[in-house]
């Protein structure tokens, strides 16, 4: 057990320096880009059935079960649809879409919260066309409150009314408060799960969580060790996506 938590920490320290794999960007045509842009075929046909499906938030049960990876890639996927995309770094503890995306992080998501600059002073271009990203800003010693405050609700509001698909990149629902506080302002939720890490309990109480605070659960993205390898990227993952209701 020891052995795995290490294991989990030192794999989230890594994310955190040096952001996650775009292979969606880097290589299109690899298997796993293929397999992204179904999960977000698969969003879509999810999302259908609801009033609307334009803010979709990305979660975990706990760190390290690949949440950031999928809600870059899938981003990248909308993006390359010719949808106007916004990814906003929810993970007010530890962000990584600042390096994912090789960017400063001195302005962000806590600057607007915060009330220190409009949401489009710190909106950022990125190096996909029709992508822009907010990252956190410096952590905060009070995520939760900030998530939760007015100045967010606005922010949505705000970010509905400039793009196509707001994506939230949000933190695991059973190691923090942060997730039931967002729920209201998200469209849907997709669970993401580690098939060899994710605990079938902790999944169960995820979705329990998430049931309690009226989440739309869309489905679930299984991540799993892919024998395609990783072409060189260092992530060598393969993606499948499940309907919550089985």
């Amino acid at each position: 057990m020891l052995k795995k938590i290490v294991h989990r920490n030192k794999e989230d320290q890594e994310t955190q320096r040096n952001g996650v794999m775009l292979v969606t960007f880097a290589e299109p045509k690899h298997v796993v880009s293929e397999q992204f842009r179904t999960v977000r075929t698969n969003i879509e046909f999810a999302g259908a059935a609801l009033d609307r499906c334009q803010v979709v938030m990305f979660t975990s049960s706990a760190m390290s079960e690949g949440k950031s990876t999928v809600s870059a890639n899938v981003a990248v996927t909308w993006a390359q649809a010719e949808k106007k995309v916004l990814l906003i770094d929810c993970d007010l503890r530890r962000p990584t879409v600042h390096a994912t995306f090789r960017t400063l992080n001195l302005e962000g998501l806590t600057t607007v919260l915060t009330g220190k600059l409009p949401a489009e002073d710190v909106v950022e271009k990125t190096f996909v066309n029709n992508m822009d990203i907010v990252t956190s800003g410096p952590i905060p010693p009070n995520p939760s409150e900030l998530l939760n405050s007015k100045r967010m609700s606005e922010l949505i509001t705000w970010a509905r009314g400039k793009y196509d698909i707001v994506v939230l990149d949000a933190p695991p629902v059973l190691a923090v408060s942060d997730v039931q506080v967002l729920i209201p302002q998200t469209d849907g939720v997709i669970i993401v799960a580690n098939l060899n890490k994710t605990l079938k309990g902790d999944l169960r109480r995820t979705v329990e969580v998430l049931k309690l605070g009226k989440a739309k659960i869309l489905g679930a993205v299984e991540r799993v060790k892919s024998k395609h390898g990783d072409r060189g990227y260092g992530y060598g993952y393969g993606y499948g996506y499940t309907s919550s209701s089985k």
